[in-house]
């Protein structure tokens, strides 16, 4: 017999947390339910790599829940998803019917295929913990990948005192899927000022046992000893359920996302998808997209748990991201690829300024380094869809 909820949510993340508030603001008495494969009630991801490292306390983490009529299912995994019996089953074969339904399964670290059980694909607060205790010890810490978790992890072993961080990463610095090619140069020295041993063009091809020890090793013979692993090589989209369950899933240029439209519905009657694992339509860049970033997870959990409740909105936020790399920080709205062409205005190169990511010479991305309070006018920027020349970007945006 199946436990039946006014509003279910299959997942237990800062997505959800925020759809079960956004629930809680339209309709205060629905009865919701939360199903999370953690087993943790939700938390903020981001000071697992940030904050938690520079002082800040593991009590701050934990995201707020309404108190009244809301079940929290924790450690276990939805498998099967019946829309037409608007009914889903866990691992455990209790089932769980619902009125309105919420995907908010959010993505799962890729994995290198020939990487030792061992290897820490840092995600959570359990991996968190287990890399404090690595770095208590003055391990030797290989870190594989230079993107967003990569760098930052690497930058907060090092300001802790770890003596031992090695990065390795195939592209030819740090963030260079992101940063401009002359920035993301001026990273690799940069965290080796810190400490940081910085390895780039080193694609690892496999990784060999020594001892109680490791050996990554590169296609051109480069190799490195360490003592632990932490890979951070990308997400990829949780949508087997949704798939499985004839929801339409976007292509790779599209995000390889849950296809939701601007309420944030699927295809399939009351069934709702947001956060990392939706796919949706930005109408300032005019593509669709996914986001995998605090900012999308709070603003699209909000908006589709108060669609879910009636409050029929449409989600054409521009959400943005943030990231801390020592004493240098940033933060960045719309597409930062270094493959469209860029203008760099910088204050002071390198340490102060702003990045401009432009298509035929309208401005897609902006990359505010070491610059504050300018998200919304650059979200402006990009919404207003002129053309612009460079000597009209040189000073348009203050870099206080």
């Amino acid at each position: 017999m199946a436990t039946n909820f006014d509003y279910l949510i299959i997942g237990g993340g800062m997505t959800a947390a925020s759809a079960a508030r956004g629930i809680r603001e339209v309709d205060p008495k629905g009865s919701i339910g939360m199903i999370s494969a953690e087993d943790h009630p939700p938390y903020n991801r981001p000071p697992l790599t940030k904050k938690l490292w520079y002082g800040k306390s593991e009590d701050t983490i934990w995201r707020k829940l309404p108190e009244k009529n809301l079940e929290l299912l924790l450690g276990r995994r939805v498998i099967s998803l019946d829309p037409a019996r608007k009914q889903v089953q866990d691992n455990a074969n209790r089932s769980y019917g619902y009125k309105k339904l919420l995907l908010a399964t959010g993505g799962s670290p890729r994995h290198l295929p020939f990487a030792p059980e061992e290897t820490l694909y840092f995600r959570t607060v359990e991996d968190y913990h287990t890399t404090r205790k690595w770095a208590d010890q003055n391990a030797r810490i290989g870190v594989i990948g230079g993107g967003f978790i990569g760098s930052e992890i690497a930058a907060a072993l090092a300001s802790n005192g770890e003596q031992s961080v090695t990065m390795v990463f195939p592209e030819i610095g740090i963030g260079a899927r992101v940063y401009p090619e002359d920035l993301s140069r001026f990273i690799n020295e940069y965290y080796r000022e810190k400490g940081v041993q910085v390895n780039p063009g080193m694609g690892i091809e496999a990784i060999d046992h020594k001892g109680s020890a490791f050996i990554l090793r590169a296609k051109d013979g480069q190799s490195v000893e360490v003592d632990h692993i932490i890979a951070g090589i990308g997400l990829i989209p949780n949508t087997k359920l949704a798939a499985a369950s004839g929801i339409s899933i976007a292509g790779p240029d599209q995000g390889s996302g849950i296809i939701v439209d601007e309420y944030l519905r699927t295809n399939q009657p009351d069934i709702y998808a947001a956060g990392d694992v939706a796919s949706f339509y930005n109408s300032a860049l005019q593509q669709r997209m996914r986001a995998e970033h605090e900012d999308n997870a709070n603003t699209m959990g909000k908006a589709a748990g108060m669609n879910m409740a009636g409050h029929e909105t449409a989600y054409n936020h521009q959400p943005y991201f943030y990231s801390d790399l020592f004493d240098l920080g940033y933060e960045a709205v719309g597409r930062l690829d270094p493959r469209l062409e860029t203008y760099s205005d910088w204050k002071e190169p390198f340490q102060k300024g702003v990045v401009y990511y432009l298509k035929d010479r309208k401005v897609r991305g902006v990359l505010l380094w070491n610059t504050w309070d300018q998200v919304d006018a650059a979200r402006e920027l990009i919404a207003g869809g002129r053309l612009y020349t460079d000597s009209e970007l040189k000073g348009l945006l203050p870099k206080s």
